[in-house]
């Protein structure tokens, strides 16, 4: 037997998954790491707590599968996009890993979007302008720590330095760098008229390869840590974004990719770059052929956790010990609304908001309140709301790219069936839940066959996933959210205004308190 080894670095932590040829999944073993938030709009992580947990990851999931290293054809690479990292001349970090999810930079991205080169740069690299990308963050690291910044030898993400870690150079595939801001999609080359408005140079970023390049070589320390000959074939993989789309199936235009977990996103894949005049949705490389176009959303089941922490936490933690999973319990509640949560409307920006957006200023807020709701209500219209913010995705997607067909859900929310139908009920379409939910981590094995000449293109993934449920659309409650939806987004771009109000009085507070 030949086996594949996929590991996917995410914002709370890393999995190490081994599949079979036929992408049945073998063994798994994740590590999680803390998000460090030294200042209210922050959001770092120790790049060494990751290597470590990318170490452990892959040594434990081979451990636990009982194989021998040599049975293993191969290694793929998924991280999450859009960190930061700064590192001097001898190699060493001068800053923690600056993640997806810090917002310092608002104040740059603001002013970058007023300015013509923001709408210019977008359109050619795909990325919107927002605190999330590299772009704005080396903006703030030259305004605000301008000692920090002469220093810089390079400027990484942590896919890089994990990199550099095992092979000694700095390299980086085009699925990363065009989460950057600074990669021209066009020329798949770092974008010059960027670089000097930066005030950087090309040879402070790393060298530029496709996603299907294989790198040998290992430290020799670290691969026998793992318990991996040195020379073992790792390719160098994505972004964990546009890898979902394969290890889900969605490699086909009219075929979305649709995640809910701590944050959301809704991708769909196109033979040639994709950007929207307005600025609405991302544009990624994922192979020299194909791109996914889309949008992440920044609330998700982080949204949960603050309704559970806030008002359920004592029958939580009574529940805890009967049962799993106590949402389980909580969402039957949820059962007894009707659609609409009989007109209580949430608008999930509790975090500010990415796509279609792209504002960090954006609040949450629950539009509606009356007497007549209660705690089960709420619960309802965050769920709505959720689904409506990824709705709002996908709408776009069928205005530039044709209308959707296919809808693949992964992600944490799949294990509910009351979300589910939520998502169906609000997008009219039927949704498919793939059986493995390790999509991206799927994706980046699949992309060790597609280099090892394994498989001849990503489309053969598809035929290997099979489908655990499929949701069928309630009509009814479609049009009830029909009327909803349109009330929803009237709010999010009518509010715009009083969301930058509320949103500078509590940047104000939190620098008095």
């Amino acid at each position: 037997m030949s086996y594949v080894l996929g590991v996917d670095i995410g914002t709370t932590s890393t999995k190490a998954v081994l599949f079979d040829l036929n992408g049945r999944v073998i063994a798994s073993h994740s590590v999680s790491y803390p998000l460090n938030q030294p200042h209210p709009s922050w959001a770092e992580q120790d790049p060494e707590e990751i290597l470590h947990a990318f170490v452990q990851s892959v040594k434990t999931a081979i451990l636990k599968a009982g194989v021998s290293s040599d049975a293993i054809i191969g290694i793929g690479f998924s991280t999450a996009m859009h960190s930061l990292m700064v590192m001097d001349q001898d190699h060493r970090p001068l800053t923690p890993v600056i993640t997806w999810a810090d917002s310092r930079s608002v104040e740059q991205a603001e002013r970058l979007k007023q300015m013509t080169e923001g709408t210019l740069f977008y359109r050619r690299t795909g990325t919107p302008i927002h605190p999330m990308s590299p772009l704005t963050k080396i903006m703030w690291l030259r305004e605000q720590q301008p000692d920090l910044f002469q220093r810089a030898a390079k400027f990484i993400s942590i896919k890089e330095y994990v990199l550099h870690r095992l092979f000694g150079e700095y390299v980086v595939d085009h699925s990363i760098a065009s989460a950057t801001g600074m990669f021209h999609l066009e020329r798949k080359e770092w974008d010059e008229e960027i670089i000097d408005f930066l005030g950087i140079r090309d040879d402070q970023l790393s060298r530029l390869v496709p996603t299907t390049t294989v790198l040998k070589g290992m430290d020799q320390s670290l691969a026998a840590e793992m318990n991996l000959h040195p020379d073992i074939p790792f390719v160098i993989g994505a972004s964990d974004g546009v890898l979902a789309n394969v290890g889900v199936g969605a490699t086909r235009p009219g075929e979305v990719a649709l995640t809910i977990g701590t944050s959301g996103a809704v991708r769909t894949s196109t033979d040639r770059p994709v950007t929207d005049e307005k600025g609405r949705i991302f544009c990624y490389a994922l192979t020299e052929e194909k791109w996914v176009i889309g949008g992440a959303t920044n609330n998700g089941g982080i949204l949960m956790n603050w309704f559970r922490d806030q008002f359920v936490k004592e029958d939580w933690e009574k529940v805890k010990q009967q049962v799993g999973n106590p949402f389980d319990l909580i969402l039957i509640e949820v059962q007894g609304i009707p659609a609409g949560a009989e007109g209580l409307l949430c608008l999930p920006f509790f975090t500010g908001e990415r796509a279609p957006y792209w504002d960090a200023d954006m609040r949450g807020s629950f539009f509606g309140v009356n007497l007549r709701h209660g705690k089960a209500h709420f619960l309802r219209a965050i769920l709505e709301g959720i689904c409506f913010s990824l709705h709002s995705v996908t709408s776009v997607l069928e205005e530039l790219a044709g209308s959707i067909h296919e809808v693949r859900a992964s992600g944490g929310f799949v294990r509910s069936s009351v979300w589910l139908q939520i998502l169906s009920d609000v997008l009219g379409k039927t949704v498919f839940v793939p059986q493995s939910p390790e999509a991206s981590a799927l994706g980046a094995a699949a992309l060790v066959q597609l280099s090892l000449g394994e498989i001849s293109d990503l489309e053969e993934v598809k035929k290997r996933i099979s489908v655990s449920s499929e949701l069928l659309p309630d009509q009814n409650n479609h049009e009830v959210y029909r009327s909803l939806y349109a009330i929803y987004d009237q709010l999010a771009h009518k509010m715009k205004d009083e969301f930058r109000q509320i949103a500078d009085f509590q940047r104000s507070h939190e620098k008095r308190g």
